[in-house]
């Protein structure tokens, strides 16, 4: 059963999560106290478990899609059932509070952000999949995911008590734009399979779906720009930014080509390279 809740929470989305919370917690404070090591791991675990509570409730709630599209996974494959994967994903659920709850008793002050942001991820992440499932109103589901990632960055200079830091903002948009894009662009990319849902490629077409995606990309691009220009940044520093600005730039090629799997891939990247260029410039 080990390996069928492994592969429910999907490890290799978790992989951002460990990321992207020290990632915030060190665009926050650059020069980390190892004090502060403790609340930035529980907080990081916090992420993990809430992330495979989430991707768990996920596969719980498209078990019929699953089933045409999917037959492989362990719901529709039935190598678990859907009362062990419910009992799994709140499993996560609770040890992904606990967590935070742990971390921001530690923090003593400045505590109620971390659960802010934390209660806001789980109304986001429950209207998703329950409740009215924003994920069936197409772009709306797509602004809650994408929330959601740039929250995760917010977390992690929360976890420290600096979230009012302009820098983690800047990065926090950065990854909301981008991956917001990217959500698009898969839309375009599972338009014949997505049904009973309303995405925005199925309303306004692919070829204006895949317009506003790269607009939203620039929007991110602009943003990787302007702490070079306001500050905290040096404008001579925006040459490390130069592999995820030719990236997605370049973006163009593919989505005029209608190769949607390669740019929703290269957008990811991007906005990775974009937020681990952030931390290499702030080390300097």
């Amino acid at each position: 059963m080990w390996r069928e809740v492994i592969e429910l929470s999907r490890p290799k989305n978790i992989i951002l999560a460990v990321i992207t919370v020290p990632l915030g917690a060190y665009l926050a404070s650059p020069n980390l106290s190892p004090n502060l090591f403790g609340l930035v791991a529980l907080q990081t675990a916090s992420v993990v478990f809430f992330m495979a509570a989430g991707n768990t409730f996920n596969d719980i709630s498209d078990i019929s899609i699953d089933k045409i599209a999917k037959s492989d996974r362990p719901l529709p494959s039935e190598r678990i059932s859907v009362t062990d994967a419910t009992r799994v994903a709140y499993g996560f659920s609770f040890l992904s509070l606990l967590s935070m709850l742990i971390g921001a008793y530690l923090l003593k002050e400045d505590r109620i952000y971390v659960a802010a942001i934390w209660l806001l991820a789980a109304m986001l992440i429950y209207t998703y999949d329950m409740g009215p499932q924003t994920k069936r109103m197409g772009l709306i589901g797509n602004i809650a995911i994408s929330l959601m990632v740039g929250a995760v960055i917010l977390y992690g200079a929360a976890s420290i008590g600096k979230l009012f830091t302009p820098l983690v903002f800047y990065a926090a948009s950065v990854a909301f734009f981008a991956n917001l894009a990217r959500e698009i662009i898969k839309d375009c990319e599972d338009m014949e399979s997505d049904e009973g849902r309303n995405t925005l490629p199925m309303r306004i077409g692919l070829e204006k779906a895949r317009m506003l995606s790269y607009l939203l990309v620039m929007s991110a691009l602009i943003i990787l720009f302007i702490p070079h220009w306001l500050g905290p940044l040096s404008p001579n520093q925006l040459l490390i930014q130069s592999p995820a600005m030719i990236l997605l730039i370049t973006l163009n090629a593919p989505m005029m080509k209608g190769d949607d799997h390669s740019a929703q891939q290269r957008i990811r990247l991007g906005m990775l390279l974009g937020l681990l260029a952030f931390a290499v410039e702030v080390s300097i």
